[in-house]
């Protein structure tokens, strides 16, 4: 069994955190009297670059210095650094696991499955949130975006998972629909999309199943496997 996961907002809560350093960095941009980008957050003008594939490769420091660059043309290199530091040092304060994850990895792992990351952002980036939430130890495979030059709004990530562990029962898991369930749909595996996060309120067009959690992800994977074992007895 080959189970394909998603990092953010599936595993950890990324876009929780993320609102709590955008608030902060609000708080600092108000006090320079930054009322352009006071804006563009309010009004949410960052969703303009959720489709955008090269942004899907960056880290936090990239996506904020183009993020600046849109508003304001160009910004003074000490005034982006000051401002990623208020950011960094807040996000990683309330970056945490979800309760249901570490029971889901382990589950997994006592049922033999094989568990392989495919993770969109740089490299840099995701391997300082994966040592921070300590689930390495879980996982066979790491799939960056930013190492191998493709985002998951191609497939081709999910066919290198499958290809490095080739497996005729293959799960995969995230909580983005036009990514992680299309994934799956491309290597003909079982697509649980996990309703939470930023994109919860997003269609789900591609998924075979829509869960709550992680808890509800684990009990559809084991129904499946108990399914495939009675086929093949």
């Amino acid at each position: 069994m080959l189970v394909i996961v998603d990092l953010d907002d599936t595993l950890c809560n990324t876009w929780d955190a993320g609102k709590s350093a955008l608030l902060r960095l609000g708080l600092h941009l108000i006090r320079r009297r930054k009322f352009r980008m006071i804006k563009y957050l309010l009004f949410q003008g960052y969703r303009e670059l959720e489709d955008v594939e090269t942004l899907h490769r960056m880290d936090l420091e990239e996506i904020a210095e183009e993020i600046f660059r849109r508003v304001y043309g160009e910004v003074p290199r000490e005034e982006l650094v000051e401002s990623l530091r208020v950011v960094d040092a807040v996000f990683f304060s309330k970056l945490r696991l979800y309760p249901d994850a570490l029971p889901f990895l382990e589950n997994l792992r006592g049922m033999g499955a094989r568990l392989v990351l495919v993770t969109d952002s740089s490299s840099r980036w995701q391997r300082r949130k994966i040592d921070y939430l300590g689930i390495g130890k879980f996982l066979d495979g790491i799939i960056i975006s930013g190492e191998t030059g493709y985002s998951k709004l191609t497939p081709h990530n999910f066919r290198l998972a499958l290809s490095k562990f080739p497996d005729d029962e293959v799960y995969v898991v995230g909580d983005r629909d036009d990514t992680d369930m299309s994934g799956a749909k491309a290597i003909g595996a079982v697509g649980i999309l996990v309703r939470r996060g930023y994109f919860k309120r997003k269609g789900a067009k591609r998924a075979d199943y829509v869960v709550r959690d992680l808890n509800e992800a684990l009990e559809v994977i084991k129904r499946e496997h108990e399914l495939k074992k009675r086929a093949e007895a």
